[in-house]
């Protein structure tokens, strides 16, 4: 455990102490090549190295952070020798022979309009591999290689602030060539440096410096306008819902004050009264129901430490992979958390098969959370993308979550299991339960499941455009205040929907509040994936089988954690409603 959790931590470090490098006049600057990809395809991304360009005999990799593996990096050293404050004029890289497939390989790549990213001190530069012109005459069309880099470089005393590439300098048009046929090409680079007082190093990562288009704009407005509109309806129900059960304490209070008119004729008793002896009947799958409820409380915890930490500026935007790092480690420190809440309430709900009950906890995210993952890492190590995580990567995931993760899991479990109290019922159970009457449509699962994920969705859809462009687009999201009170909006519409929905339930005599609950306010998560098909079809670019996989296998992986956050709120928010009314309902 200390292993892998030291090698992540050090990982971290390196990028920290990499980005504070102070240089006098002539050292040497490291410059890493990284990867290559599609523009259009943000995680479809390929080393460097694997195009027919110049790169070293024998190939060093740069040791990185957790994150940044995650994240496709794969930096190599480069042949570019970069020295602090010294201009460099046209210099040549080295020269390399075409084959045919060589050719065919950049041709691809420049039709597919491929970009690169290098990194200069912890500084991403990016720029196009080439150029393609199409002409309306069929076959004309001409593609073209660009073989000089010219870095400009800014420093402001001896640290640099601003580093970008220009590509576009000179041009070599690749032709066609038969079997045999070489083409030599020459690659070269020139260097130049400003001083710059005006950007602090500290400050020089909050640079719009983007090779991306920035269409991310600070939408202050209408977020407030969505939250005031959502909360103003969820108002709307609440105070509705308060009148009607403040009706229906007060008929119940005057039926009980009648001389035993209810008792004679239990008939004319209607309406959720009349289930105080089956509402707080044990559902049936309690162990699966503890697990749900135990991970949607640990990724509830995750979300609030992550939010917090990025309050708090912890992650910046050129910090590769940071939040992913953080991600990894509060998920694994918060197992405990899981494995005590679904131990604590299986026992509390007169379970038996408590080492089960872990062990399920333990599997109810991991499981399919292992089955996407596997099949994602296939198919981007099929087609050689950096994507593909290596296997000294896996193997750390694997003991950060044998070694610490499923432990604390464990540890949680027992903790739970010696600490549970019985439930707590306002009113007893009888042994027969009762039968439910007929239910309309408009109150069965499926129209609840309608409203109880419509309405949480509509105070985020305005949010989900900005979340899915940084995501799978190329965005960089830094307004995590407004996506905190999103968050928080959020919680509140699914509080208030899962305790109306549940009212409504029980007014029709149904007790099986307990599956419902999660399956109503969880249900938003199907919204989510419905907008997530929305955005790939219409709002991206996005193509090729590799990105395809991502996009659905992680958007779907997105919507499953969804689903176990809303669903353990609006189980509790219903839990808390029915002991509150029940608590309060004056019975014979």
């Amino acid at each position: 455990m200390r292993l892998a959790v030291g090698a992540v931590l050090l990982g971290w470090a390196a990028v920290a102490a990499a980005g504070g490098k102070k240089y006098k006049q002539g050292d040497a600057v490291s410059l890493f090549v990284n990867k290559v990809g599609p523009y259009f395809n943000t995680h479809e991304t390929y080393h460097y190295y694997s195009l027919p360009v110049c790169h070293p005999e024998k190939i060093k990799h740069r040791v990185l952070s957790l994150g940044e593996v995650l994240d496709g990096d794969r930096m190599a050293e480069s042949l570019y020798h970069v020295r602090f404050r010294d201009d460099l004029p046209d210099t040549e890289l080295c020269k390399v022979k075409l084959r045919k497939a060589d050719v065919e390989k950049l041709t691809m790549a420049i039709e597919e309009l491929y970009y690169f990213e290098f990194v200069v001190d912890d500084l991403p530069v990016r720029g196009f591999i080439g150029q393609y012109e199409d002409q309306v005459i069929p076959g004309a069309s001409s593609v073209y290689l660009w073989t000089h880099m010219h870095f400009q470089l800014e420093y402001n005393g001896n640290q640099i602030v601003v580093a970008n590439v220009t590509e576009k300098m000179k041009e070599v048009q690749l032709p066609q060539l038969n079997e045999g046929e070489e083409k030599e090409v020459t690659f070269s680079y020139s260097v130049s440096w400003k001083e710059n007082k005006n950007i602090p190093f500290n400050k020089r990562h909050r640079l719009d410096h983007s090779f991306f288009p920035k269409t991310l704009e600070i939408h202050w407005l209408s977020m407030i306008n969505s939250a005031v509109l959502v909360m103003l309806l969820v108002g709307f129900v609440l105070l509705i819902l308060t009148r009607m059960l403040n009706k229906d304490f007060a008929q119940f209070a005057k039926g009980d004050d009648d001389d035993g008119d209810l008792e004679d004729d239990p008939e004319e008793e209607q309406g959720w009264k009349n289930l105080h002896s089956d509402v707080f009947r044990y559902p049936e799958y309690k162990s699966l129901l503890c697990a749900i409820v135990g991970n949607g409380t640990q990724f509830l915890a995750l979300a609030g430490f992550i939010l917090c930490m990025a309050l708090m500026g912890a992650f910046h935007v050129h910090h590769h992979g940071s939040m992913n790092t953080a991600a990894i480690l509060i998920y694994a420190f918060t197992c405990g958390i899981a494995g005590y809440v679904s131990t604590s309430m299986y026992m509390s709900l007169e379970g038996v098969n408590w080492v089960w009950n872990i062990v399920l906890t333990a599997a109810v995210f991991t499981g399919p959370f292992f089955i996407v993952w596997a099949t994602v890492n296939t198919v981007a190590w099929y087609t050689g993308s950096t994507q593909a995580l290596p296997v000294s990567t896996i193997i750390l995931i694997m003991l950060i979550w044998l070694c610490l993760g499923f432990p604390l899991t464990v540890l949680g479990g027992i903790v739970g299991k010696n600490s549970a109290t019985p439930f707590d019922a306002p009113c007893r159970t009888k042994p027969v339960a009762r039968e439910i009457p007929p239910i309309p449509c408009y109150r069965s699962w499926f129209a609840h499941m309608l409203v109880g994920g419509f309405l949480p969705f509509s105070s985020i859809s305005v949010e989900l455009y900005y979340i899915f462009a940084t995501v799978w687009g190329r965005e960089h999201y830094t307004l995590y205040g407004i996506l905190s009170l999103v968050f928080i909006v959020l919680l509140a519409v699914t509080i208030c929907i899962s305790i109306a929905l549940t009212y409504f339930q029980l007014s029709s005599e149904d007790y099986r509040w307990w599956w419902q609950s999660v399956f109503s306010s969880g249900a938003t998560s199907l919204f989510v994936m419905c907008y997530a098909i929305f955005y790939f079809q219409v709002r991206s670019n996005m193509s090729g089988p590799l990105q395809t996989v991502q996009f659905f296998g992680f958007t779907l992986l997105g919507c499953y954690v969804f689903f176990l956050m809303l669903g353990t709120v609006g189980f509790y928010s219903s839990l808390y409603f029915v002991r509150y009314i029940f608590k309060n309902l004056k019975l014979d």
